[in-house]
């Protein structure tokens, strides 16, 4: 329940998914943590979705810095540490030395007594320039400096900014994968849990005919729809972030449906969306080439659904990362990387190399929505 959470928050999971989490989190019994940690997860994301642009210094920043350096530049001696707390001796007359001179230099408690460096806060205040007195304040006296350190300010924040963000982001994109692979292998579940139980019902999984504009690989959703099983526009058959799971219009005709646009402009286009991001098995034919019946015989190695496969039907486009999910007959759902995709079997062509029905009953073809077998 808590990999939809992220899910939920980035906005991958489909209708039913995203009804279900709301509504665990308005349990009141098991809510209360479930909210807890979407909160976390909240907080945790925010800082990518902020602003990235460099935070802005606080104002007066490094006017206040150079007033500071300043001030403690004229209390500071010029002749030993108890200089300051001296008083000047008049013109003519020897200095008078302190009752603990003899110990100068080491810790006393007097330094406790000694006045602090005044603090202008931007009132006038006398100095002397080439011997005449002129009065600025300090931040007109700091002016000519304050831009290169606000600069270095910025440089800073943006720097930390760059850095959070390269953090950051890659562990996030890390989450929206694991989502979107979680979300991919629970869709194709709940699908095989569908089949098993029309299977169960017509003995048979839903096969397209033998032949004619009809005989496509993506019908078992419309037969799916039709016998109402699956809800034509619920997402079930989509992978998230997919083209047609951002349009959100995507939605799965009935089967008369399918047959009343046969001949029409609109057939190819239906025919092609049909079976939403998943390929269907197209089946096998016998010696005598005609197409079988897809029985429901529990295979645990022969493949029934998958993502779809691009034009090129060596791979599917569904996953950024070449991640390839599969489902078999008896109801088990394997991720696979495009590298160990197709083994000794090809999972988008026959043995003749063609995405078409299998030479015999072992030749699995997952084959996209507007293969014909």
């Amino acid at each position: 329940m808590r990999d939809d959470l992220v899910g939920y928050l980035i906005g991958a999971l489909d209708a039913p998914d995203s009804h279900r989490v709301e509504a665990l989190l308005a349990d009141p019994q098991s809510g209360e943590s479930l909210r807890r940690d979407l909160e976390l997860l909240r907080r945790s994301m925010s800082p990518v979705v902020a602003d990235r642009e460099p935070l802005p210094a606080p104002a007066g920043l490094a006017t206040r810095t150079l007033e500071m350096i300043a001030a403690r530049k004229t209390s500071a001696p010029h002749d030993g540490p108890e200089a300051s707390s001296q008083p000047s001796a008049a013109p003519g007359r020897p200095r008078a030395e302190p009752a603990d001179a003899p110990f100068r230099g080491s810790f006393s408690a007097d330094h406790r007594s000694r006045p602090q460096a005044p603090r202008h806060h931007g009132r006038h205040h006398r100095s002397t320039v080439d011997g005449r007195p002129s009065t600025m304040t300090p931040e007109r006296s700091a002016g000519h400096v304050s831009s290169p350190l606000a600069w270095l300010d910025k440089v800073i924040l943006a720097a930390t900014a760059l850095a959070a963000c390269i953090l950051v982001i890659p562990g996030l994109s890390l989450l929206v994968d694991d989502a979107r692979k979680t979300q991919t292998v629970r869709k194709l579940g709940r699908v095989g849990g569908t089949l098993q139980e029309y299977a169960a019902s017509h003995r048979k999984y839903p096969s397209p005919p033998d032949a004619g504009p009809m005989s496509r690989g993506g019908l078992y959703a419309p037969t799916l729809v039709s016998e109402h099983r699956i809800v034509a526009d619920d997402g079930m058959l989509l992978s998230p972030g997919s083209t047609l799971a951002v349009k959100g219009t995507h939605r799965i005709p009935t089967v008369e449906e399918v047959k009343a646009a046969v001949g029409t402009p609109e057939f190819d286009e239906m025919v092609g969306a049909m079976g939403g991001d998943f390929g269907y098995t197209l089946g096998h034919r016998d010696p005598m080439g005609r197409l079988v019946p897809i029985r429901p015989l529990h295979r645990g190695h022969h493949p029934i659904m998958a993502d779809a496969p691009d034009s090129s039907c060596e791979r599917s486009g569904n996953d950024p990362h070449g991640i390839h999910h599969i489902l078999f007959e008896d109801g088990r759902v394997k991720t696979v990387p495009e590298s160990q995709l197709h083994g000794d079997d090809h999972l988008f062509r026959n043995h003749d190399g063609h995405t078409a029905a299998g030479k015999d009953a072992e030749d699995a073809v997952i084959g996209d929505s507007h293969h014909q077998p």
